[in-house]
């Protein structure tokens, strides 16, 4: 008779510790973050790698105040939102080139499964 008394007990301890941990494991789970590292600069040109990591919806809008060509390392899709609401959605492939004007603001989200490299070139001036 305890041992059947102490069973439904010790289930539901058990039941309520995995039940727990389940939620507070899913609901502190987060995406990456995407980065942006310059990987050289001089006087004529700044040389960044950017990763967009797959659901980071909380990238920041971001200006961008020099004028870029944009290198795509993986194939993907990005969503460009701007400050006006608008968006614009670009699959990129690897190896293409894009070329983006100085002082654009937008934040970039990437709808893809897997990370998105990107080597931004920023031109800081001709000769």
């Amino acid at each position: 008779m305890r041992l059947a008394l102490r069973w439904p007990l010790l289930s539901g301890v058990i039941l309520g510790i995995f039940g727990t941990t389940a939620v507070t494991t899913f609901a502190g789970t987060s995406p990456a973050k995407s980065t942006s590292q310059v990987l050289f600069e001089n006087e004529m040109v700044r040389v960044k790698q950017a990763i967009f990591m797959p659901g980071d919806r909380e990238a920041p809008m971001h200006t961008h105040d020099l004028a870029h060509v944009g290198i795509p390392l993986d194939d993907g899709r990005l969503i460009f939102r701007y400050p006006d609401g608008k968006s614009e959605t670009l699959d990129l492939k690897t190896g293409t080139v894009g070329f983006r004007e100085a002082n654009v603001t937008h934040q970039a989200i990437n709808v893809g499964k897997n990370p998105l490299r990107v080597i931004e070139v920023e031109l800081k001036r001709s000769n």
